[in-house]
C-alpha cells in the first residue's frame, strides 16, 4: 500500500512537471505576433520619448498596447529582435541596418522613416569649425555607417576632403586631404559625449547628444540637415511580420500629425520629423 502511494505521488509530480514544461513551450511559441502587446526595443532618447508619447496619448484609441524596452547601445536591439525577445525595434537608420544584415544575416524588414537625429560636431574648447587646431584629436563613431557619416559631415564643413563617390561608406582610407593633420579616434557611439574632455572636436549621434544635455540645434558647431538625409530612423521588424495588425497600427500612429507636432515642439530642431 505504501509503495502504491509512493508510485502515485511520483506520477502526480511528473504530470505537474510535464504540464509546467508544456506551459513554457506554449509561452515560447506564442511570443511575437500572437501577443496582445507589441514589445518595442528603443534607444531612450528620442525614440523612447516619442514612443511613450504614442503609448500615453494615441495608442488606446487604436486598441494598441505598447511595451517599451530601452537599450543603451546599438547592438542589443537587433540581437533581441532576432531572438524574439521583442517584436520590433526603433533605434536605427537604413545604412546601419544594412551593415548589420550584411555582417550578421538578420532577416529584417525596415518600415517607413520616422525622424532624423542630425549628427553634429561638438567641442568644449573650440568655438567654430574654422578654429579646430592643427593636429587636433577628432572622435568619430566606430560603427561603419556612422563613421562614414561623420567623415562626410567633416568634409562638407571643409576639414577634410574625401574621394569622389564614396558616400556613406567612407573610411579614413578615403581621405584625400587633411590640411590640419587631424588625428582620428574611433569610439563606440555611446561613449562620444564623454570624449569631449579629451578631444578638439567630437562627432556625436543626435540621440546621445540629447541624452547628455547637449542641444544639437544650438550647441553643434556643424549639424546635418534633413534635406536628402539617408539617416532617418525607423521601425524594424522580422521579415514577414510587417503586416502584423499591431505593427500596422504603430506605423499609422508614428506617422500621424500629432507625432510630427510632438517632435517639432519637444526637440526644437534637434530632431526632425522625416515624414
Amino acid at each position: 500500500m505504501i509503495m502504491r502511494r509512493r508510485s502515485l505521488a511520483v506520477l502526480a509530480a511528473a504530470s505537474l512537471l510535464l504540464g509546467g514544461l508544456a506551459a513554457c513551450g506554449s509561452d515560447d511559441s506564442s511570443s511575437g505576433a500572437s501577443s496582445d502587446t507589441l514589445k518595442v526595443g528603443v534607444s531612450p532618447v528620442p525614440h523612447g520619448e516619442i514612443l511613450k508619447y504614442v503609448a500615453d496619448n494615441l495608442a488606446a484609441a487604436e486598441g494598441l498596447k505598447l511595451e517599451i524596452v530601452e537599450f543603451n547601445d546599438y547592438i542589443q536591439p537587433n540581437v533581441a529582435l532576432s531572438e524574439k525577445q521583442i517584436d520590433a525595434n526603433y533605434f536605427q537608420h537604413i545604412p546601419y541596418l544594412e551593415e548589420e544584415v550584411a555582417s550578421k544575416g538578420y532577416k529584417f524588414t525596415a518600415l517607413k522613416p520616422v525622424h532624423i537625429e542630425p549628427l553634429g560636431v561638438y567641442s568644449k574648447t573650440v568655438k567654430a569649425i574654422a578654429d579646430v587646431p592643427n593636429g587636433g584629436v577628432v572622435a568619430v563613431p566606430n560603427d561603419p555607417s556612422n563613421s562614414g557619416r561623420a567623415l562626410n559631415l567633416l568634409a562638407k564643413n571643409g576639414l577634410i576632403t574625401l574621394k569622389d563617390g564614396v558616400g556613406v561608406k567612407a573610411t579614413e582610407k578615403d581621405i584625400t586631404a587633411n590640411p590640419k593633420n587631424l588625428q582620428f579616434k574611433a569610439l563606440e557611439a555611446a561613449q562620444l559625449p564623454r570624449s569631449l574632455e579629451d578631444t578638439a572636436i567630437s562627432v556625436i549621434n543626435g540621440n546621445y547628444a540629447i541624452e547628455t544635455g547637449l542641444k544639437p540645434a544650438t550647441d553643434a558647431l556643424a549639424l546635418e540637415t534633413g534635406e536628402d538625409n539617408p539617416y532617418a530612423n525607423l521601425v524594424v521588424v522580422r521579415t514577414g511580420e510587417e503586416t502584423d495588425a499591431r505593427v500596422v497600427k504603430l506605423e499609422k500612429l508614428l506617422h500621424s500629425a500629432e507625432v510630427k507636432k510632438f517632435i517639432e515642439d519637444k526637440y526644437q530642431g534637434s530632431v526632425l520629423a522625416a515624414f
